[in-house]
């Protein structure tokens, strides 16, 4: 508990505190951000705002965990390592993306089939040592079954070797994918992107806290108890991105001086994609990032739409954040009544689990 409490702490002080150093050291840099030319009008006084944020919290992250784990004299668990290396390696992609962005000072970075190879190669790394480090229960980080409270008997690796290996690969990439392109297509205006994530990851605080105290101990599973590796740890990361985020969103609000870019938006989509597949909640993530999903929808109908009718539109702008900005909506009540929505999906997923659990007594 008081580990906990520390990671949150020290991430959100190193957010809060550091990020003018960050902002000078990447003006210098030249690190600036590039706006769309079919965008809103109101965000080209945002181009050359510094961008690449997403290196602050995520260092922060990392930092306040281990820095929490020595001084409580703990050992750094597997779960939390697999969450972190996530997070990195899909933040990694995005920084190249940046970068990119940059130097060639133009909207376009790194090409979608490279950002596909990368998550894939990011995702199978990830999936393949979570099925590795079992612990004396013999508790591996991920298990083979597809999971929405706890797992299910629909269990992938019982289809063999290679096959179940290749499809709970499959299973891996297409949750990483979608939750690293859900928290991108939501970075569009100022703090939605990470109000939105602070929320979720909230959830998996909770969620990995309440698995911890209903844990099931060897040789005397109680009912409801939940068989999960490392829940308390994965509680631990969860705050230490908690508070990182809400240090970070004190200069990235409405008018922002950083931008978190694509490194912080894919940073985040690998985090809460590792924090979904090892709390064994995979499908509950459907609901608890139901503003992600709304934001990826509103792209797919928005193409799928123009495509069929060839050339109309259902929004004037898509992701959706932008339509409601066209119609006139202030940025700041935009991105306030998308944290509400965020926050109402995300009481949804903890009710359910709650729910669930209260069943099962």
């Amino acid at each position: 508990m008081i580990a906990l409490l520390l990671a949150g702490a020290f991430s959100m002080l190193y957010t809060l505190l550091l990020t003018p150093l960050f902002i000078r050291g990447f003006r210098r840099l030249r690190w600036g951000q590039f706006i769309r030319e079919d965008g809103p009008e109101s965000h080209y006084a945002k181009r050359g705002t510094p961008t690449m944020g997403g290196l602050i919290f995520l260092s922060g992250t990392v930092i306040a965990y281990f820095l929490a784990k020595l001084v409580m004299g703990e050992t750094p668990s597997v779960s939390a390592m697999l969450v972190l290396l996530l997070a990195i390696g899909c933040g990694a992609i995005g920084f190249i993306d940046d970068f990119l962005k940059t130097r060639k000072e133009q909207s376009l970075g790194l090409g979608g089939w490279s950002k596909i190879v990368g998550t894939i190669l990011v995702s199978v790394a990830f999936g393949l040592l979570a099925l590795q480090f079992p612990n004396d229960a013999g508790l591996t980080p991920a298990s083979g079954a597809i999971s929405i409270f706890r797992d299910t008997s629909a269990d992938l690796l019982s289809l063999g070797a290679i096959i179940g290996t290749g499809l709970f690969l499959l299973w891996i990439t297409a949750i990483v994918t979608s939750a690293t392109n859900g928290v991108n297509l939501t970075d569009g205006l100022d703090g939605l992107a990470g109000g939105a994530s602070i929320l979720v990851f909230s959830s998996y605080l909770i969620i990995g806290f309440w698995q911890a105290s209903q844990r099931c101990i060897a040789g005397a599973h109680e009912a409801g108890c939940y068989l999960v590796r490392d829940p308390m740890d994965l509680a631990v990361v969860a705050a230490a991105f908690v508070g990182g985020l809400v240090g970070f969103l004190w200069w990235n609000t409405n008018p922002a001086h950083i931008y978190m870019g694509d490194t912080g938006s894919f940073g985040l989509g690998g985090a809460i994609a590792a924090f979904a597949i090892l709390s064994r909640t995979e499908l509950l993530l459907i609901l608890i990032g139901g503003l992600f999903i709304l934001e990826v929808g509103s792209v797919i109908l928005q193409r799928a739409y123009f495509k069929v009718t060839r050339g109309k539109r259902i929004f004037l702008m898509s992701p959706i954040h932008h339509h409601f900005e066209l119609k006139g909506w202030a940025e700041t009540t935009v991105v306030v009544r998308f944290w509400i929505i965020a926050g109402v999906f995300v009481m949804a997923g903890v009710g359910a689990f709650y729910a669930e659990w209260v069943t099962q007594q």
